[in-house]
């Protein structure tokens, strides 16, 4: 039984020693992506140098700015830019290693109307000036179960997207947490923003409903949204304005 530990201890010690090199050579990677910026804390506080900047420094058009936020591996900003080259798409996630994913397709395909931002949320009026965003979507956020305030749809979060966005501009939200849709509602009704559509099942009775472009963007599904799907799982949705 002891030579049994040792041998699972091995090559357990073996598989994370080699998860840790991968992550360096993303890291080391991802510092010759022209579209990822990675600034430090100081950096974000004392001045982001893209923060107003986007739409001629970095997109060199006027298009509007769709954010995902806490994208993970960037499937929903990679597939939104390849459908939609008329708009302009940030990734922004705190896991370096995650955002490589979508970074590494984007400088592999030449996507200029893709970047990401490897920061945390919070920071996120930091990042972008006044009127910059024109849409925001959250996909399969964290529902923090005993964190109400740091959900990203709670009034601490929509006050900061509410710095950045244009007066029209539009918050998605993509979830399979119950807790987290339900609680969004809530914040919807309690704070009168102005939801135009929801659904707890976006593959029952939405899609026969809802918009074409909007069945268009459901056909984007991440590697978790997929693994709950054969769970069988329901996926939520829904979409509303905050000014």
């Amino acid at each position: 039984m002891l030579e049994l530990k040792l041998i699972i201890s091995f090559y357990l010690g073996i598989k994370l020693i080699k998860m840790g090199k991968d992550k360096l050579k993303r890291f080391a990677e991802m510092e010759h992506f022209d579209n990822v910026f990675q600034p430090s804390m100081e950096e974000v506080k004392e001045g982001f140098r893209m923060k107003g900047k986007w739409h001629a420094d970095f997109f060199k058009n006027n298009n509007p700015i769709v954010l995902e936020l806490g994208c993970g591996r960037g499937e929903y900003t990679v597939g939104m830019a390849q459908k939609y080259p008329n708009k302009n798409f940030i990734g922004i996630d705190i896991k370096g290693s995650r955002i490589w994913r979508g970074a590494k397709t984007g400088d592999e395909d030449k996507m200029p109307n893709m970047g990401f931002v490897r920061s945390k949320i919070d920071f996120i009026e930091y990042l972008f000036a006044e009127s910059e965003v024109s849409e925001i979507w959250l996909t399969f956020s964290d529902p923090q179960p005993k964190r109400p305030r740091k959900r990203l749809t709670s009034k601490l979060f929509i006050d900061r997207y509410r710095k950045i966005m244009r007066n029209d501009g539009v918050v998605n939200i993509k979830t399979d947490s119950d807790l987290l849709f339900e609680s969004t509602l809530e914040q919807i009704e309690e704070h009168n923003y102005n939801c135009s559509l929801s659904s707890w099942d976006v593959y029952g009775d939405m899609v026969l409903t809802a918009p074409d472009e909007l069945k268009e963007l459901m056909e984007i599904k991440t590697y978790y949204e997929q693994k709950w799907l054969t769970e069988g799982k329901k996926i939520k949705f829904a979409k509303f304005t905050i000014n």
